[in-house]
Parts: structure tokens; sequence; C-alpha cells
């Protein structure tokens, strides 16, 4: 099997350690240990139930207190529903080996996260790329879709919120959408790792597992619930594809770590507390990236609705990359070129890390800017 290399993941692994400001990062800003203890209200208490825990295999599909914590997230999703993951990335990954053969036909947008075109074009589906234009606000052009649609669409992949851009499917373009797809019988998955962030009312997009009956929602604790480190996320959708997942499964994940899977149970039966944590974060961060935007010449963007990304275009004669290189060799600035995610001449930033230091980093990119506009 041959496979692109993972632009995003390569330049992470590259750069990540040498940033000073990491306005690359995706993830709302991460809790220490500590702080998901206190959050919990647990206290030293906490080693009373974990000094007994053996290290064993867990339970296989997560454990029961995971799932019934994980399926309050969705409306109406039952823990056979849900099968527990090595994050979002293994779930996405065991999604399309479960759903993809060769011959078949993959909607997917873009830009989006790599492994949704390019792994079904490892597995020798045809993949149908449905590009994101920032005329339409980054949102599928549905008109363009039903056009691709054909008799062997075996899915349709997304992710909502949308990363790079942070456009937002909602209320009746959503509708509009499932009315689309709907009678062609595809499935859809749908990356929802952001789903919690929107930047007005409870923050929460509906699920496609709770709104298309062939749809299959993803998410993670990686980004909203600021736990990227226990590795941990799901699959939500109906159980005949979860069977054919499991089998998958079975070769390569076996379990979750006991220590991991306990950490999200406590993150979850605490999930208020986690989300209106993530949301102060996101929503007063955003403010501070939008007057930044406004007060700088060369940059210009569509204002996310949602998420914790934003794809930033640049008026500079070169590429995405050597600009990212430059400024963080020059100020220890780190953001992600547009190049590894198929949109040269964009930027992508992460803002959803501590505040000062992405008041810091933008001070220190303006500046940057100023001087490449004086050459």
């Amino acid at each position: 099997m041959k496979i692109k290399p993972f632009g995003v993941e390569i330049w992470m692994n590259e750069f990540e350690t040498q940033c000073k400001y990491n306005l690359a990062e995706t993830c709302v800003a991460s809790l220490t240990v500590e702080e998901l203890i206190n959050l919990s209200g647990k206290g030293n208490s906490i080693l009373e139930e974990l000094l007994p825990m053996k290290l064993t295999y867990g339970e296989i599909e997560g454990s029961i207190r995971l799932r019934e914590s994980i399926s309050t997230l969705y409306q109406n999703q039952a823990i056979e529903n849900i099968v527990v993951t090595h994050g979002a990335i293994g779930a996405n990954a065991l999604v399309h080996e479960a759903m993809v053969s060769e011959g078949d036909h993959v909607i997917s947008i873009c830009p989006t996260y790599q492994q949704h075109y390019s792994i079904p074009e490892s597995y020798g589906a045809e993949v149908e790329i449905l590009w994101l234009k920032p005329e339409n606000n980054f949102l599928p052009d549905l008109i363009e879709l039903k056009s691709m649609l054909r008799s062997n669409t075996k899915l349709i992949v997304l992710n909502n919120p949308n990363n790079p851009t942070g456009a937002l499917m909602m209320g009746e373009y959503l509708d509009n959408f499932i009315d689309v797809i709907a009678p062609s019988g595809a499935y859809v998955l749908c990356d929802e790792v952001y789903r919690g962030t929107n930047q007005e009312g409870t923050g929460f997009a509906p699920a496609m597992a709770d709104i298309y009956d062939k749809g299959i929602s993803v998410s993670s604790m990686s980004k909203v619930f600021s736990l990227a480190g226990i590795r941990l996320g799901w699959i939500v959708g109906p159980r005949e594809v979860l069977e054919s997942v499991m089998i998958r499964r079975d070769y390569n994940t076996i379990s979750v770590g006991m220590i991991d899977d306990y950490f999200a149970s406590l993150a979850l039966e605490n999930k208020e507390k986690i989300i209106e944590r993530s949301q102060n974060i996101t929503r007063g961060n955003l403010k501070i990236l939008d007057e930044w935007v406004s007060n700088e010449p060369s940059i210009t963007y569509i204002k996310p609705k949602s998420g914790t990304t934003a794809l930033l275009r640049y008026d500079l004669d070169m590429t995405s990359r050597d600009l990212c290189i430059q400024l963080l060799q020059k100020t220890g600035v780190m953001f992600t070129p547009g190049s590894v995610m198929e949109m040269e001449g964009w930027l992508r930033i992460g803002y959803a890390n501590n505040p000062q230091v992405l008041r810091s980093g933008l001070k220190l990119v303006g500046e940057f800017l100023s001087e490449l506009r004086q050459r």
C-alpha cells in the first residue's frame, strides 16, 4: 500500500519542539493532571481509586462508565453505538479501513485533515475532492456536491467544525446538506473533534450520527477537552458500521489504556466545567485574533464560526513554507504553512492556547511582516 506523506504531521514533528510561541497548536490549552483532578473535586482521594487499579487490558470497546459518559454528548446514542479508540486519528483510520474498498467512490472536502482523502486513496478508492472556497465562507457548495454523487459513492467525508478554516455547518444549511446526500444512500463520516467550540450558543453543532441514519461521528478528548496526552477518541454510528470496525480494530488496538479510560471518564463526568473553560478561551482568543487581523495590512481571513484554527491569507511574494520557516527562525513563532494542507498562499493559526502566548506571538508576527514589507 502506497500513501502520501502526512503534510501537517510531518511539519509538526519537524518544528514543534523548536518554537517559543506555538501558534500551530490546534488543541485548547492543555490541562495538567492537577487541573483535571481539581476540576473533578476529588483532590487526593483520587489515589484511592487509582492505586488499587490493575494495569491489565481494559474493556475492549471501552468501559461502560466511559461509553455512558460519551453518550451524554449525543441525543439518542446508546453505548452499543459507541466504540472507543486511540484518539480520533485512530477512529478515522478504522472507519476508512472498514468502509472503503478498491473501486469505491469517495467524496472528501478539502482543506481538511489529510487522513480523509489520502487513506481512501491508498486503498484504491476513487477520491473526488470538493474544494472549500473562501467566496462560500469555506462551506461545501451543495450544488457541486449533488453533481458529484454517483451510484457507487460509498462515503462522503467532512469535518464539522472545519479544520483549518473554522467554517461551521449548522441549521438550515445542515438540513439542506442531508436532503442532498440522503437519496444517494452514501455513508457520511464527520470528524467532529472541534464540536463544542462554536462562538455562539451552547457551542455544539448537531452530530452527524444524530441527524442522519448513515451518519458516523468521530471525536476525541484532545481538542475541546484539552487532554490530547491521553490519546483517546471514539466512533459513534450505526451498529453495522461498528461491527465492521471492530473486526479491523482487533488487529491494531485491542483496548485503550486503563488510566486513559479512567481520566477520560473523569473529564466527561465534569464536562460542563471543562467546556466552559474551553469556550472562554476560544471566544476570548478569537477576539484577540480578529483585532490583530483588522490592523494587519498583509493579512486577511474569513472569521471562524467555530473550532480553534483559522486560515490567514497573506499578501507577500513568498511560499507559505518559506514564510513559516523564516518566521520561526527570527521570532520563535510557529504557524502551519498552507502548502501542507493543499492551500498555498495561506497560513493556519491555532488560537486556542494561553491568551498571553497568543498576544505575544501575534505582536512578533506583526513586526516580522512589517520588516518583510519594507524590503
